[in-house]
């Protein structure tokens, strides 16, 4: 696991877990506020990203896949309200399942994940594949921020301007 992967973990680790029901888990369904569908090839990161984002009041994890292909069938069988996709997945990467997605939900907001540093030619290219935003995992505490904003119909890239513009 690289040194940004590591940190990420480590921020992560740190985060209070919410409440689960009796099987061990928080049920997704049409009445939770907020369904998020995890897509990331590492086991970990997707166990510490679901409770990160279970931390968050009224936000649940409807699903998670372990690639593209998956978060693509995921995409459509739950219909999330936000997907949190890795960069590097095998099979199909982040960027060509984004696509896939973008084509039958153009609005879905989608944050991109990532260990490299994001850059303006990563989020240009994030951007033409159809996400909302990108995070790179060193800096995990940006997850929910980010998925804050892309909720609210804004996009999160990196430098954000001053005013963060609207889709």
């Amino acid at each position: 696991m690289s040194r940004l992967g590591f940190l990420f973990l480590r921020f992560l680790s740190r985060r209070p877990v919410a409440a689960p029901n009796r099987v061990g888990r928080i049920p997704c369904t049409r009445f939770m506020a907020i369904r998020v569908l995890i897509a990331d090839d590492d086991i970990s990161i997707r166990r510490l990203l679901r409770r990160l984002i279970e931390s968050h009041d009224d936000w649940s994890v409807c699903g998670d896949a372990q690639d593209g292909n998956e978060a693509v069938r995921k995409a459509t069988q739950l219909s999330p309200d936000v997907i949190v996709l890795d960069l590097a997945m095998p099979e199909m990467n982040g960027l060509q399942a984004a696509r896939e997605i973008s084509r039958n939900a153009p609005e879905l907001p989608m944050l991109l994940l990532t260990v490299q540093q994001v850059s303006n030619e990563l989020n240009s290219e994030a951007a033409h594949a159809g996400f909302k935003g990108a995070v790179s995992k060193s800096t995990g505490s940006e997850v929910i921020k980010a998925i804050e904003v892309l909720l609210k119909r804004q996009k999160f890239f990196h430098p954000l301007p001053v005013e963060a513009s609207a889709w």
